[in-house]
């Protein structure tokens, strides 16, 4: 099958020290401290086949995600900037959905036929944080598209356990193509649904919701406090056709921070102001800038606010720790989109129709070309480009 896939020389920093399990697995802790000089190219891969209680999926959409961004940006040294687990040589892409076309042997709930997404966190379910639900933290995770295949090729095999079926809403929509695009985009809303619900318990309706960056993350925060209740939403990003998006999204305000800069403003504010002077409640950092939002953010949080920090950087930012004792507010982390019931509990809002996501889709591509289109990402001036296969 044609795939593309990731290189990238093994080449750890000066002064950075291998762990043991880094040696031998050679799965970097944080990319960014061994990955160096990476690069995308279209291969030939086998045809993968289903072991016990695995299927094969043919691909049918696959997002760019600012995390394939990130593992083809590099430094001044050359080091790829994403900071999250990875093996490569590796092909590239997790946020997709698919048609079932193989299954193999004692698979119980998929047949062939069915049309899935799929997480892209492979827990091993045994380790002690599995056990105790922590799917995400898993102590032997891999990552679709970084340390296990991923899904800009023709084909992927996922173990059904991962998986996930949109029978329903292609019902709904009346299109198996349409069910397929949004099932795609479950995953980077998975990644805001599990910060903003699971991790951080959840806002309350009624609620002043800030988004720091107007990625797939942010949009999707956007959209899932939209549909929960909140009183006002206002965003921030850089790019006109992402902001353009958050108000789509349902923000009421959407504003470009270099403007506002210009005219002597700021973010914080602007979060007074739509607040009424109470400040956010929720506060979604989805721009992996927390040396820029966290003043901001330390500025305008609301007694017993919250901040769901969803970001991924390998920088160090100073934060301002008697804020969270004066006002009893939180910062929470939170990576991933695994357990907690977040792909059911999204799937049943979209068969619904109580969760819009498709209108953060800004540019379609082919599916092969993905190599251009994470080239593309690079501008950061897309919302979310769709691989759409051919």
């Amino acid at each position: 099958m044609d795939a593309i896939k990731l290189i990238a020389d093994w080449d750890p920093r000066p002064g950075y020290a291998l762990t043991p399990a880094e040696r031998v697995s050679r799965k970097a802790t944080m990319a960014c401290k061994v990955f160096r000089h990476p690069h995308l190219e279209r291969q030939q891969a086998p045809d993968p086949t289903p072991a016990d209680g695995e299927v094969v999926v043919k691909i049918r959409n696959c997002g760019v995600c600012g995390s394939d961004t990130h593992s083809v940006e590099t430094d001044a040294d050359g080091y790829m900037i994403f900071s999250g687990p990875a093996r490569f040589p590796c092909i590239l892409g997790h946020e997709y959905s698919g048609e079932v076309v193989a299954v193999g042997g004692g698979v119980r709930n998929l047949v062939v036929g069915d049309l899935v997404t799929a997480e892209g966190m492979l827990y091993c379910g045994v380790c002690e944080a599995c056990r105790k639900g922590w799917f995400n933290q898993c102590i032997r995770l891999d990552m679709v598209g970084f340390s296990s295949p991923g899904a800009y090729a023709e084909y992927i095999k996922v173990h059904e356990k991962h998986c996930w079926k949109l029978n329903g809403l292609a019902e709904r929509l009346g299109s198996a193509a349409l069910a397929c695009e949004q099932g795609a985009l479950v995953e980077p809303v998975g990644c805001s649904f599990n910060g903003m619900f699971v991790a951080a318990k959840g806002m309350t309706p009624g609620s002043h919701v800030a988004v720091f960056g107007c990625g797939p993350i942010g949009l999707g925060a956007i959209a899932l406090a939209r549909a929960t209740g909140a009183a006002t939403i206002v965003a921030f990003d850089l790019s006109p056709t992402r902001l353009d998006c958050a108000l789509a999204m349902g923000a009421d305000q959407a504003l470009d921070v270099r403007s506002l800069a210009s005219q002597g403003g700021s973010p914080s504010q602007i979060m007074r102001e739509i607040s009424d002077g109470w400040g956010s409640d929720m506060v979604i950092e989805a721009a992996g800038a927390a040396i820029q939002t966290m003043p901001e953010i330390e500025r305008a949080l609301a007694p017993a606010g919250k901040v769901v920090y969803l970001g991924r950087t390998g920088e160090r930012a100073p934060v301002m720790l008697d804020i969270l004792v004066s006002g009893a507010s939180s910062i929470v982390g939170a990576r991933g989109h695994a357990g907690g019931g977040v792909y059911p509990q999204i799937i049943r809002m979209l068969e619904h129709g109580v969760l819009d996501i498709g209108g953060m889709i800004s540019h379609r591509m082919d599916l092969l070309d993905a190599a251009a289109a994470v080239q593309r990402s690079k501008t950061r001036e897309d919302a979310k480009i769709m691989l759409v296969a051919s």
